[in-house]
Formats: structure tokens, C-alpha cells, sequence
């Protein structure tokens, strides 16, 4: 069954003629000049129809956007107390569940994806993410070392202006690991979405902004805003998430101010079955490794090496599960897996399966498309599996950001580990194994930042580091260390009275 009802909130806010920039506190349908601004359009991608339209900011827009937050930074938010940022920050995350549903439903009509996924995981990481933060803002504080003569204090210092830059992929959840710990750490932010999937973002931004002073959070949307914040002399710190390539060009933009970034880029992920595998679990991990989130995912599992012995086991049940998936708009309760989010993105994924097919792969499984006329305009692309992939194959070597999984055979541990080390990422890796001390032996081999042993499970990360190596990019998010990502330290030297500070020259 499809449903299209929606919330009154979500239909009102998407009532809205053109959803503007927020800056200093309000929402900007004007130009930096005061005149007609240029917008984009954001289709739904379950019926390829328009959904909203949304401000195109430019260098001016974007200019007014930071030095707002400047302002509130230098005359509010850096004279706020830990324990106030502890209280506002909590404030955040009630208000976002208050308004849960509706950013839920939100969320999938932008992005396309089941809505019982992004409300019970996205939209809940989203209010728990400040929770958590706002319990972490007390316990950054600066140390004292003792130097003999000299005292030395240790201070940790905000930036002062942060830029965040968001990829389409889990809105409220991008937008809650990059706010959270900024704001805890004492600094204000810019931030500027997905330009697929803006609106939830933007929406969380208007709901942050009725709790925060003005000016502290601000937003900007569209393609020009990313390349005017990565280059804006006053952006102190920038956090990006989203494909190795852009990650690039913004570095090299922010190397002109020598700006402190942190980058968490794509991946092309192993899942590794051993022959010792527990089939039910391999099957069961992989499902959710390679398609949860229409494979829309930088963790996304889309290289799955199986053991040569358990190779035709593997694919036969993993080909049944493929099939077994429900494709369809994401407010209906029973979809599985949803469009993708863009015509762009749809015609990249095919064009990717396409290749795979032309250097000789077999399409081994694939999903059924919803037949409802309603849906027939949407981006849709079968979940496939794909055997006969070689790890010199275009679909091997490349993130393909869709629900095309690519099953590689080995005969030994070292090939499988070379395989899955041979790519430019190292973000994820997951072994499926019932010997832990084996597993406990190949995650040292591994090149990722973060080992799976038997499970795939990436809606509890909140608390354990984030993060990978390689092209996958460097930093840490989600856990505690990463308030330090938005402070450094300043130290302060005092006569300590313990003791006679030498001079220079010295004298006899």
C-alpha cells in the first residue's frame, strides 16, 4: 500500500513558495542587495515532481551569513558559560523531538528514503546527539602544568566562526554531528546542506533558531555557498562530509587561509565472509551493510568477498534476500528501499551498472520497481547483485553511492585482505567470522577506521569514533574527543614560586 498523506506541519512547511538562507536569526528571501535572489528547485524523488525551491546562495549572501555569525559569536556565544551552552543545548534537542514527525516526513520526501527509517534513526540521533554533547560542554576544560619554575596553563580556545558542510545522504543526523559539538566547544556555525536534499536541514535550522540567540546557527543552501565558505578568510574551522573529490577541492580552497579542516569522505567498503562464516549473520550483515539506506551510504558494504567454499551458499540466499526487497516511496510503511535522490544520482548508479555489465559481470538478482503510475516519473534503480566482479572492474574500485552490491570470490585470507585494502579508501571494513581471535588478527590488517566483527550495525555510533583513513578522508566525529576538534589550546606562562627562574645571559 502508498500512502501520501502528510503531517500538517511537514505540509506546511513545504507550503512555503521559496524556502530562503537563515541568518542573524531569520529566514532571507533576498539577495545580499535586497533584490530577486537565484533559487534551484528540489524535486521529490519517489515522482520526480518539484517540491520545493530554495535561495541560491551566492559570495554576498554567504558573506552576510558569516559575518553574522561573527557577530554573535564576538558579542554572545563566546561570553556564554559552559553550563548555559549545557542548557541551551539540551533545549535543542527537545525541540527537535518535539518536532520529530514532521522532520521525519520531511526527510523522506526530500531524500527519498523509507520514513520509518529516518524517524526511528535519523531524525531520534538528531535530539540524542545534543543530549549528548550538552552532558560532554562541562568536561572541557583547560589543565595546569607544573614546570618547576613556571606554571603553565593550558586553555582551550573556540575557533570562533565554524562552516560545516553537509552531503544529502542522513540530513538531521550530518547536521546534529557537525552542530552539536561545534556549539558545545563555545563556537558559532554556517552551514550549508545537501543541495538534493536541503529542506530538513533548513527546517532544523528555523527550530534551532527559536532556542539559540540569534546569529549562532546559520544556513546557506546551494551549490556556490560550499566554495564560498570553504574560502572565506573568516571561517576559522570548517567540518565537511561528503565525496573524496569535493573534499579535495575544498582543501585546496582552504589552504589559501590555512583554514583547520576535517574531512569525512567516501568509501568502497569489504565485507569480508570467511569459510567459517555463520550464513544466516553473513546474509543477514550483508543486507543491511550493502542496502540499508538505498546504498546511499559512505559505509555502504558494496564489495563483498566470500570465501571460494562458500561462495555459491553466499549468493544463492543473498540473491533471494535481493529479490525479496520492497522498493517504493519512502511514506509507505512496507518500502525497504527507496529512489534515489536525484535524476543525477539515478543516471551515475545506472551508468555505473552499465560498466560492470560491459567489463563482464553477471547481473545475478535484482528488485521489482513499483508499478504505481503515481511513481513512474521517480529515480529509481533495482537493488542488484552482481557476480563475476574482478577487483580491477570500475564497480570495484569506485563509490557508487547505490544499491548495486558487487560479490568478488577469494581463495585465502591475504588475497581477500589485499583485495580489500586495494582501493584509494579506508573508511569501513566488516568480517564475518565465528573465531574472534582470527577477526581480532585481521582488523590490524585492515585498512579502515572502523572493523565490523559479525554485525553492521551503524545506528548506535553515537559515542564511539567516527571516522576514517586513506581517501576516506581524517578526524574523528561522534564521541567525546571530538569536542576537541573544535577548540585549541592556548598556553599561559606565570612564575610558579617554587623556585628561581633562570636568566639569560647567566651570571656567576
Amino acid at each position: 500500500m502508498t500512502t501520501t498523506s502528510t503531517t500538517s506541519h511537514a505540509a506546511a512547511a513545504l507550503g512555503r513558495s521559496v524556502w530562503g538562507a537563515f541568518i542573524d536569526g531569520r529566514e532571507v528571501t533576498t539577495s545580499a542587495s535586497g533584490g530577486k535572489p537565484a533559487t534551484f528547485e528540489v524535486t521529490e524523488p519517489a515522482t520526480g515532481e518539484v517540491l520545493a525551491t530554495v535561495v541560491e546562495a551566492d559570495d554576498a549572501l554567504t558573506d552576510l551569513a558569516v559575518r553574522g555569525a561573527r557577530r554573535a559569536y564576538d558579542e554572545v556565544w563566546r561570553h556564554v558559560t559552559p553550563r548555559e551552552r549545557t542548557a541551551y543545548l539540551r533545549k535543542v534537542a527537545a525541540a527537535i523531538r518535539e518536532h520529530a514527525d514532521e522532520l521525519g516526513e520531511l526527510e523522506s520526501r526530500e531524500v527519498g528514503k523509507p520514513r520509518r527509517d529516518a524517524q526511528r534513526f535519523d531524525v531520534s540521533f538528531s535530539s540524542a546527539g545534543f543530549d549528548y554533547y550538552a552532558g560532554l560542554t562541562e568536561t572541557l576544560h583547560g589543565e595546569l602544568i607544573d614546570q618547576g619554575p613556571i606554571d603553565t596553563r593550558v586553555i582551550f580556545e573556540p575557533y570562533g566562526v565554524v562552516a560545516a558542510i553537509l552531503p544529502f545522504n542522513w540530513p538531521p543526523i550530518h547536521f546534529t554531528k557537525k552542530l552539536a559539538p561545534i556549539l558545545a566547544a563555545g563556537n558559532t556555525a554556517v552551514i550549508k546542506p545537501g543541495e538534493q536534499a536541503p529542506l530538513s536541514v533548513l527546517r532544523l535550522t528555523e527550530i534551532v533558531n527559536e532556542v539559540l540567540p540569534p546569529g549562532v546557527v546559520n544556513a546557506v543552501a546551494g551549490r556556490p555557498a560550499g566554495a564560498a565558505l570553504s574560502a572565506h578568510p573568516q571561517i576559522e574551522r570548517i567540518t565537511f562530509t561528503g565525496a573524496t573529490a569535493t573534499g579535495r577541492a575544498v582543501l585546496r580552497s582552504a589552504a589559501e587561509n590555512l583554514t583547520y579542516s576535517t574531512m569525512e569522505l567516501g568509501g568502497k567498503n569489504a565485507l569480508i565472509v570467511l569459510d567459517d562464516a555463520d550464513m544466516d549473520v553473513a546474509v543477514a550483515v550483508a543486507t543491511e551493510g550493502m542496502f540499508y539506506n538505498q546504498g546511499e551510504a559512505c559505509t555502504s558494504t558494496a564489495r563483498l568477498l566470500v570465501h571460494r567454499s562458500r561462495y555459491d551458499e553466499f549468493v544463492e540466499r543473498f540473491a533471494e534476500m535481493t529479490r525479496s526487497l520492497r522498493v517504493g516511496d519512502g511514506l509507505d510503511p512496507d518500502t525497504d528501499i527507496g529512489p534515489m535522490v536525484d535524476a543525477t544520482q539515478q543516471a551515475k548508479v545506472l551508468a555505473y551498472l552499465q560498466s560492470a555489465i560491459d567489463e563482464g559481470a553477471t547481473v545475478t538478482a535484482e528488485g521489482d520497481l513499483p508499478d504505481d503510475p503515481r511513481l513512474a516519473g521517480g529515480y529509481w534503480v533495482r537493488p542488484t547483485l552482481l557476480t563475476g566482479v574482478t577487483p580491477d572492474m570500475t564497480v570495484a574500485r569506485e563509490e557508487i553511492f547505490g544499491p548495486i552490491a558487487c560479490v568478488m570470490v577469494y581463495d585465502d585470507i591475504d588475497e581477500a585482505v589485499a583485495i580489500a585494502n586495494s582501493t584509494e579508501y579506508g573508511l569501513t571494513a566488516a568480517l564475518i567470522t565465528v573465531d574472534h581471535f582470527k577477526a581480532a588478527q585481521l582488523a590490524e590488517r585492515l585498512e579502515a577506521g572502523m572493523i565490523f566483527v559479525n554485525n553492521y550495525l551503524r545506528r548506535a555510533f553515537l559515542g564511539s569514533p567516527f571516522g576514517g583513513i586513506k581517501g576516506s578522508g581524517f578526524g574523528r566525529e561522534n564521541w567525546h574527543e571530538t569536542l576537541k576538534e573544535f577548540v585549541r589550546a592556548k598556553t599561559v606562562r606565570f612564575p610558579s614560586g617554587r623556585a628561581e627562574i633562570p636568566t639569560w645571559p647567566p651570571r656567576d
